[in-house]
């Protein structure tokens, strides 16, 4: 039982926000992506914050609410109340008993995060299986942090590595070494995030420093075990700096990794900030031009490596 990720998180259940198939961009071929809940970074430009927290959490829609109402007797800690044209929900009084969803016919009303069985999940990710193998797709894990649930996520890897699908972690790299080595005995590739080179830099950027990331990278490469690409949010004023990159691209030439990809920030995530009750702190931050990133890529396929940008 992984008490971090909610009392029902275990080796056959686990707390899933989104389940995305004909994925591109989460490792080579078609895929399916599963997006797992619960993430030990808080990272201030986060496209997915319903993904942070390791439980089940309400989502309100205000443009689909009509203002009905039919949800507000059921709510036993008077959390919702009327509003002008669409209800009012006080969130500090939610108790996240989610019955309220139920109540609401126009879907103004959803939760992000579900319990679901490792056979349902391996089930969605079996329906591609002949597109994966003509692809040379197959199933990746993502998040949040797919290894704050270590258990669940290492026996879905394993599942999936019975059925000969190709395996693929996207990480933070904020995890424990000993979970990790359990986990990447069923991973055929890593995608491993680096937001920044400098210790205090990252944390002032994602809430922790950069030591345990780095370190990890450096036991998985040192394994050669497992494929590795690094990949790199490129946020404007943050880590956009050609020093920064370039400290990157070293480490990666150093590493001898496969590929760097840079991942142009962008704001479509900033709904969904509002949507669950949470403030977007990047209100006025621009996207990096397509001058920028191409010079960034520059200095990274200076050094030997392949560089690719996903805008």
């Amino acid at each position: 039982m992984n008490d971090v990720a909610g009392k029902r998180s275990s080796e056959d259940e686990g707390l899933i926000f989104s389940t995305q198939r004909y994925s591109i961009h989460d490792g080579p071929g078609i895929r399916t992506t599963v997006f797992f809940k619960g993430c030990p970074l808080r990272c201030r430009w986060c496209s997915n914050p319903e993904s942070i927290n390791p439980y089940p959490e309400l989502i309100f829609r205000a443009a689909r609410c009509d203002g009905c109402g039919r949800c507000i007797p059921v709510c036993a800690p008077l959390a919702i109340s009327k509003g002008e044209g669409c209800i009012q929900l006080n969130r500090q009084k939610c108790d996240r008993c989610l019955k309220c969803i139920d109540a609401c016919y126009t879907e103004a009303l959803e939760s992000t995060g579900r319990y679901y069985s490792l056979t349902e999940v391996l089930g969605e990710c079996l329906k591609d299986e002949p597109f994966y193998h003509n692809s040379e797709g197959g199933v990746t894990l993502s998040g949040g942090e797919p290894l704050y649930q270590p258990a669940f996520a290492t026996n879905l890897l394993k599942a999936c590595k019975e059925h000969g699908l190709h395996t693929t972690l996207d990480t933070s790299g904020q995890v424990k070494w000993e979970v990790f080595e359990r986990a990447l005995s069923y991973t055929d590739l890593v995608l491993y995030d680096i937001k920044h080179m400098d210790p205090e830099a990252h944390r002032e950027g994602t809430g922790v420093t950069n030591e345990l990331i780095l370190e990890n990278l450096q036991r998985i490469v040192s394994g050669k075990r497992n494929r590795v690409w690094i990949r790199v949010p490129v946020i404007t004023g943050f880590n956009d700096s050609p020093e920064n990159i370039k400290k990157v691209a070293d480490m990666a030439s150093r590493l001898k990794v496969e590929k760097v990809s840079l991942l142009t920030y962008h704001e479509w995530g900033r709904t969904k900030y509002d949507a669950i009750g949470r403030e977007y702190s990047l209100q006025n931050m621009a996207p990096p031009s397509n001058e920028t990133m191409e010079a960034l890529a520059e200095k990274v396929s200076s050094r030997g490596i392949e560089a690719t940008i996903d805008y």
